[in-house]
Order: C-alpha cells, then structure tokens, then sequence
C-alpha cells in the first residue's frame, strides 16, 4: 500500500518580493505546453505551471506544478534518474464499455478523462527519455466536494487511478486521497516533492458549485470548449 503523502511546510524565504527577478524568465517550456499559465511563485521562489481540469504539464527543468483539486484527481510522475516529471488533473475516469462516459456524455480523447490523461502524461515523460522502471507516482485529490450529488465523483476517480497504476505495475510511493477536503498542491518533478495544502471542506462553497457547472460542461462542449474551474 503507498505511503500517505506528508505535508511539506512553506519555504523559508515564502516572503520575498512577489515578481520574478528582473534577469529571470521561465524555463522554455515545451512546445506541446505552451498554451499552459505560468507564473513567478514567491513562496515558493521559482516558477510555477498552473494546470486547469483536463490539462497535463510536463517538465525539464527546476519549476513547480500548480493546481487545485475537489473531486479531480492528480497523478504527479516523475523519472528519479533522469529528473524528467509532470502532473495531469483530471475529473471523470472513462468508461468505455459502453461507448460513452460515466456520467453521460461523448467519449472524446481529451485528458479531462483519467486514461487519456494518465497515458498522455507517461509517454510523454518517456519520450523525453524517461524508462517506465524507474517512474515513481504519487496521487492526490478525489475529495467529496459535492455532498449533494449521489455519485461520489471523487471516489470513482480515485478506484479508477489505483487500479490503473496497478494494473500496469508502477510504484507508487505516496498518496492523499478522498476524504471531503479540497486541495491545492504543489509539485516539483525534479525532486519529487510534492506539498498538499487542505481548505476546509464548508468553507469554500462556490468552489462546488464550479465544479457542478464544469459537470454540466464536459456532457454539452467538445474537447476545446473546456471550462475553468479553479
């Protein structure tokens, strides 16, 4: 069984000015990625890749993947030799025994799925060199942020990723999944560290009713009409 994730506590220089240094800009991203928000993080002193539901990220160099979960699940995979990772962020896993989603609507190979976006975020780490050995995962998210709705979206998103990574053999190494917390997280793909921050679960109601609306979303749009949820 994977090791429940531990929270990593702030750095120390969290305070230090929020703009980037005047000589610093982002690591070139690659080309595949360019549509994907960046920032100079403060707390975290280096630039940070923010992911929206249905996107992956993958990385080269020293930045860290931003995101914020409810009922999403994050799977957060990096090669430890080579130091090559990324993080995906999807809310439905894809059933498709019956040709068309869990929850309604058209299949469509978008990473908003859970095996289009764990498949995506692999093989691309895997074409920058990494080998599936020496892959170590860590999973997050899959909280009950939508009490009201009879399926608990969070828990079919977490029984679809563990049965994914078991069935095709990787190492896990650490989770925090379900519960009824929402999550913002932070990982870098170098190192492999990963920070899990949790917000109270009453406190942030407009934060379910944007994940209620991006449901209703994924049944009605196409691929490119995705909404922002966080």
């Amino acid at each position: 069984m994977a090791a429940p994730l531990l929270p990593h506590p702030p750095p120390q220089h969290a305070r230090r000015s929020r703009k980037a240094p005047d000589d610093s800009s982002p690591p070139a991203a690659l080309p595949q990625f360019s549509h994907v928000s960046r920032y100079w993080d403060n707390e975290h002193q280096c630039f940070a890749a923010r992911l929206l539901p249905g996107e992956y990220y993958v990385t080269t160099a020293h930045e860290v993947i931003a995101t914020v979960l409810g009922s999403c699940v994050s799977a957060c995979i990096r090669d430890t030799r080579i130091g090559v990772g990324g993080m995906n962020h999807f809310m439905l896993p894809l059933d498709s025994s019956q040709g068309n989603s869990a929850w309604g609507g058209a299949v469509s190979a978008a990473t908003r799925y859970g095996n289009v976006a764990m498949e995506r975020l692999i093989n691309d780490i895997l074409k920058l060199g990494g080998r599936r050995e020496n892959l170590e995962i860590k999973l997050t998210g899959g909280g009950r942020v939508l009490a009201a709705m009879t399926t608990d979206i969070g828990a079919r998103n977490i029984d679809f990723v563990r049965q994914y990574v078991k069935d095709e053999g990787f190492n896990v190494v650490g989770e925090d999944l379900g519960d009824i917390f929402p999550r913002k997280v932070f990982y870098f793909p170098d190192t492999g560290k990963i920070r899990v921050k949790k917000f109270a679960a009453a406190k942030d109601q407009a934060l379910a009713e944007r994940e209620r609306i991006y449901l209703n979303e994924l049944d009605s749009k196409p691929i490119g009409g995705d909404v922002e949820l966080f």
